[in-house]
């Protein structure tokens, strides 16, 4: 298994693993802007591979409070082999060395299957409200 950042060249490869995966892709979801976040974060937005084939992602985000854990897919012929545990270790491995000492994610309610691998991860509820507003 090969572990390397992200690029605009792996948007469409990505992007097909989320939706395999049963991940949206949002408007913000554009080749330019995940470019964007793996500038911002550097070794944080991870790609793995098995030979030529995408394998999983993780993308990693440290605001400088707060770390955050998006887009962790694993391609359904590949899970239960450790591969999300291991994206998941190695990125907060990465938050934790930039100072990270909380990580947090949102799960979409037609993801609501994955509670049990964070929980098994580590990762509790917390009852927010999330809000959101579109510019």
């Amino acid at each position: 298994m090969q572990i390397r950042e992200f690029t605009a060249e792996d948007y469409a490869a990505a992007t097909a693993l989320w939706q395999r995966c049963g991940l949206h892709p949002s408007a913000s979801d554009t080749p330019e802007r995940l470019a964007g976040v793996a500038r911002q974060h550097p070794g944080l937005f991870l790609l793995a591979f098995e030979g030529d084939d995408l394998a999983g992602t993780v993308m990693g985000i440290w605001d400088g409070r707060r770390g955050w854990i998006n887009r962790l897919a694993v391609d359904p012929a590949r899970r239960r082999s450790g591969l999300g545990r291991g994206l998941l270790a190695l990125v907060e491995e990465r938050l934790r060395e930039r100072g990270c000492d909380k990580v947090n994610l949102l799960i979409e309610p037609d993801n609501a299957a994955v509670t049990d691998f964070y929980a098994a991860a580590g990762y509790s509820r917390d009852p927010l409200i999330f809000m959101e507003k579109l510019l």
